[in-house]
């Protein structure tokens, strides 16, 4: 039996919840989010746009079928801290190799259960997002108050230096090869290159500060701007290199971050959002089919439409709870992003079309280069 060891969350608005820890001993600082998917917890704590976040789960029973080495999304855990209403000790899969709290203690993360979630969202839709802190260390509500207040703000903040990685590499090369995708790393979950091997992609994946000649110098049909952590506005170090890739007419699919990174690039502005859209069930609408697609989604900023010149970007995406934008897509350039997860593991699955339009496009760059080759062969003949 374990020894049962108490954990206080404290929010810098002076709410305290005291807990059970569940994970590892210490202190767990950052941005206080609710993320509203009832499975996907190995997922989620891996995916690397949650750097500098501490994540509490809607849902109330957390760790039922435990975790396994084949769902993560990423090299190790990500987000700074845990918050569930129950965690379960004794998961039932097959596939388990682990429970939550052994994953926890694994990869070092501050975690508590047994507090009142459905309050903690209360909070948060109603005031936004707050900074918290999770300690089984300090347990004196003043002390951990103080912290918070003092945390880092969001908005403003640069994680992806913390979630990309420092020399390029491959993925899994696929039995047949179609393109030569390059992926930007911002914090690429790897069911991104999972899908893109299975459409028949060569990946290299790329620093976030790779230069454009550099990412060119492959010869890519495809260039891919991945998901990530932080505030997009704070990346103003990384616009002037996608500038350049759009300059060049190469196919370009960006996500979440990515998305956000190409509102920035073609001229457009971000903005915070109060508490964020996260969860797995997030309806958004095609605007060409008029089609609702429920999406997984990750993001606390969003990019404003009325920042964008809509005479060559078009809004291909609308959020319906609150009609952001959910999408883009430039009107003469092959260039479209989303602000969802198309390749969301577990789950839904509604947008993976999205692969398919990525590589039509691709096919498209491909004949267009051949018929530019063609004609300077036939032109020095």
């Amino acid at each position: 039996m374990q020894e049962i060891k108490q954990a206080l969350l404290a929010i810098e608005d002076g709410t305290v919840f005291f807990g059970r820890s569940v994970g590892a001993e210490g202190e767990a600082v950052g941005e206080l989010v609710f993320n509203t998917s009832m499975t996907g917890y190995q997922e989620i704590l891996t995916d690397p746009s949650y750097a500098g976040q501490i994540i509490t789960m809607t849902y109330t029973h957390i760790g039922n079928y435990g975790c396994n080495p084949e769902d993560v999304e990423s090299r190790t855990v990500f987000a700074r801290g845990f918050v569930m209403r129950e965690c379960c000790f004794a998961p039932s899969s097959w596939r388990a190799t682990m429970s939550l709290p052994e994953f926890f203690r694994k990869y070092n993360v501050v975690a508590i259960d047994q507090v009142d979630t459905r309050k903690i969202t209360r909070i948060l839709r109603t005031k936004g997002n707050k900074k918290a802190i999770i300690s089984t260390t300090d347990l004196n509500p003043e002390s951990l108050i103080k912290k918070a207040k003092n945390a880092p703000d969001m908005a403003g903040s640069d994680y992806v230096k913390e979630a990309t990685i420092t020399q390029p590499y491959e993925w899994e090369i696929p039995e047949k090869t179609k393109y030569r995708v390059v992926v930007m790393d911002f914090g690429v979950k790897y069911n991104i290159l999972r899908l893109l091997k299975e459409h028949h992609c060569a990946v290299t994946i790329v620093p976030s500060t790779t230069p454009a000649e550099q990412i060119l110098a492959y010869n890519p049909d495809g260039v891919v701007l991945s998901n990530g952590p932080g505030d997009p506005s704070a990346l103003t170090y990384i616009y002037p290199i996608v500038q350049k890739i759009i300059e060049k007419n190469i196919p370009i699919l960006g996500i979440c971050l990515g998305h956000q990174i190409i509102g920035h690039a073609l001229g457009g502005k971000t903005f915070k959002l109060k508490f964020g859209h996260r969860g797995a069930n997030q309806p958004v609408m095609h605007m060409e089919t008029r089609k609702v697609e429920i999406t997984s989604q990750n993001h606390g900023f969003a990019v404003d439409p009325n920042s964008l010149d809509l005479n060559t970007v078009e809004i291909s995406h609308v959020h319906l709870n609150d009609m952001t934008c959910s999408g883009l897509a430039h009107k003469q350039l092959p260039v479209f992003s989303v602000q969802y997860h198309p390749e969301a593991s577990p789950g839904p699955h509604d947008s993976r079309y999205l692969f398919r339009r990525f590589t039509k496009l691709m096919d498209e760059y491909k004949n267009k280069r051949k018929e530019k080759t063609s004609q300077l062969e036939s032109m020095t003949a």
